[in-house]
């Protein structure tokens, strides 16, 4: 299983869909690359043009609150970032994580000790977090969600997997 490798980018608690992908393009921006241009753009201007692939977000409770468009983590995954680590998750941004091969990560510690740019290596098979203040652990994920995850998300998850069950 991979290992992501990154720089923080910081926020707090409550940030919801419409902040993190904004409601006024949900149906007129279709293509990932676009939504990634507006990644929390009315939360950090500067996120979206600076954003390095593999830089994880950090945030406090219930990440990702709100409506359940999949733009939200689209737009994320689309602009390089290679996991979230979070107190907590909202439950359908947390499947929309999972379905979109995007790590959403439990760690109430780590959120504690991280600042923005401090750089981090996460091993998800170790359930690690390693970090210039120390390692800090997450709950392992679920062989199913790994496999997703490893897969590049549930659609070719799934499709692996019937390809599988129809070899035998």
């Amino acid at each position: 299983m991979k290992r992501i490798r990154g720089r923080v980018w910081k926020y707090g608690d409550n940030v919801n869909t419409d902040v993190i992908f904004p409601g006024k393009y949900t149906y007129t921006i279709r293509d990932p690359q676009e939504m990634a241009k507006h990644a929390l753009e009315d939360l950090d201007p500067d996120f979206a043009a600076q954003v390095q692939p593999g830089d994880v977000i950090v945030a406090g409770r219930n990440w990702g609150s709100g409506s359940s468009r999949e733009q939200a983590v689209t737009a994320l995954k689309a602009a390089g970032v290679g996991a979230i680590i979070a107190k907590s998750f909202a439950r359908i941004y947390y499947r929309n994580c999972i379905n979109n091969a995007l790590p959403a990560l439990i760690s109430p510690e780590a959120v504690d000790a991280l600042e923005s740019g401090d750089e981090v290596e996460i091993d998800l098979e170790a359930g690690e977090i390693r970090t210039p203040k120390g390692v800090f652990t997450f709950p392992p994920l679920p062989e199913a969600v790994r496999g997703i995850i490893e897969a590049g998300g549930l659609i070719p998850y799934t499709r692996r997997r019937l390809h599988q069950a129809q070899q035998g």
